[in-house]
């Protein structure tokens, strides 16, 4: 009898023994390996493996997919790569005004799990407009004041002007003592409320900058980059982007703007924006980041014949200087408002649905008499015959108004701000120097001037020392 219950109970014990690492197995199937990202609408394979900086291969196989369109909002996807990282991950923009050392700060992340996230070699490689991969938890904006140390200030110094707990100021920016806070160090404190509506803030900037604003975000060959910066507070502000230069200019709200044109020819690639901010109470501030700056696919015209004298650079490298130099200086007064008008007899309206009023755009790459393909045109060409009406194209003051040898018979206004526009192989010119004008106004007539092959208007816009496309202006309001 004994015998027979001891049986019982070892058959017992095998079929147990045999179920319970089935049952393990597979509740150990139903967690991911690594951090997975959670299928939202509209979203495609591709679009998820480009975003975490993986192959859609990789993505296959990491989540055992045989056909790559069978996806579904809501499914976990595993993302390879991250072994030893858990978690729902996001992705997000990398706004300007922020660093590897502030996001670690803001997001309560260490900084190694954001390196390993994000593959980071390098601090530099956190250029404003990256995606930034995140767990999904730390999204929130910060509800948190960012003080500056200031230079000869201690922390302890601080925390008591700020009426904070020293300590908590320690624990809430990952410091073990006081000594490992640096002068122009960004520390975060909660406690600050936020406003509704408002944007998340750049944390590794003083919170006396409440916004950073890049237009477009990805700055482009030939296009103008419009910089805001937004502050309750009165702010000195100073900066350089590719090696020009910024002027800031106030507008309402605390809202500060400078206008900078990207070159036609500059490589694409990773460029610092550095800004130097005084705040209002006298502290100096500095900031860099990098900016990617996109290629635009210009076309090659065909090669031009024109006289020799009007490319040799004798005779062009004083008349760019000359040209360079009216077009620089930034005048705080803005004197246009809204969109440019076209400056011929033609709407702009027709003018941009049809495109039959310019010969040449903006960009196109040149070859002048055999020479290699390594100049652009720097301006619109506008059709139009011999004494055809010229008008401006918005409200300003007008610099120069003379013959040039390359450029022919040539106006330039002022539009205030940094930006100017220009009209070139002029038969007549109608206005002089310290003539203010008003859009619409009759300036001149097309001619065959200077360097041409015959008649017509070469229109400029410049904007922060730089040509830029003058289309945009016809149908985009800048700032």
């Amino acid at each position: 009898m004994i015998n027979q219950t001891l049986y019982h109970l070892l058959v017992l014990l095998i079929l147990v023994g045999a179920v319970l690492p089935a049952g393990r197995a597979a509740a150990q199937q139903d967690q991911p390996s690594g951090p997975v990202y959670i299928v939202q609408e509209g979203d495609t394979l591709w679009e998820i493996a480009a975003r975490f900086r993986v192959t859609v291969d990789e993505l296959l196989q990491a989540n055992q997919i045989s056909d790559a369109n069978q996806l579904a909002v809501g499914n976990q996807l595993i993302i390879p790569g991250l072994e030893g990282v858990q978690g729902v991950l996001t992705t997000q923009q990398l706004g300007y005004g922020d660093n590897l050392r502030s996001l670690t700060r803001r997001l309560k992340v260490s900084p190694e799990i954001l390196s390993r996230l994000n593959r980071v070699i390098s601090p530099s490689e956190l250029y404003a407009g990256s995606t930034l991969i995140l767990p999904e938890a730390t999204r929130a904006i910060s509800t948190t004041q960012r003080l500056l140390l200031a230079p000869g200030q201690s922390l302890l110094e601080l925390a008591a002007l700020q009426g904070v707990n020293p300590w908590s100021v320690l624990g809430e920016n990952n410091i073990h003592s006081g000594w490992e806070a640096l002068p122009g160090d960004v520390l975060q404190v909660a406690g600050r409320q936020v406003i509704e509506g408002e944007a998340e803030s750049p944390g590794g900037m003083p919170g006396v900058i409440r916004q950073v604003t890049l237009k477009p975000g990805t700055p482009r060959q030939g296009k103008v980059a419009v910089i805001g910066v937004q502050s309750p507070g009165e702010v000195d502000l100073k900066g350089q982007f590719l090696e020009h230069e910024l002027y800031f200019f106030p507008g309402a709200n605390g809202e500060y703007t400078a206008l900078q044109g990207v070159h036609a020819l500059t490589e694409p690639g990773l460029y610092p924006l550095d800004l130097q901010i005084t705040l209002p109470d006298g502290t100096p501030f500095s900031f860099t980041q990098y900016l990617r700056v996109g290629a635009v696919d210009y076309p090659y015209d065909e090669p031009l014949t024109v006289n020799p004298t009007t490319i040799d650079p004798a005779v062009t490298k004083p008349e760019d200087a000359q040209w360079a130099a009216l077009t620089s200086p930034a005048t705080p007064e803005r004197f246009w408002n809204g969109v440019f008008a076209i400056p011929s007899p033609f709407s702009a309206q027709f003018c941009l649905d049809t495109g039959e009023c310019w010969s040449s755009r903006y960009g196109n790459r040149r070859s002048y008499n055999g020479s290699p393909y390594n100049s652009f045109h720097t301006g619109l060409d506008v059709v139009g015959q011999e004494g055809t009406e010229i008008f401006a194209a918005a409200p300003g003051v007008v610099v120069f108004a003379g013959p040039l040898t390359v450029r022919g018979n040539a106006t330039i206004i002022d539009h205030g701000w940094g930006v100017y526009s220009a009209y070139m192989h002029q038969s007549e010119i109608l206005v002089e120097q310290g003539d203010r004008v008003e859009a619409g106004d009759l300036i001149g007539r097309v001619g065959a001037t200077g360097r041409v092959e015959g008649p017509h208007l070469h229109w400029e816009v410049w904007a922060g020392g730089v040509q830029v496309d003058p289309l945009d202006w016809l149908s985009e309001e800048f700032p």
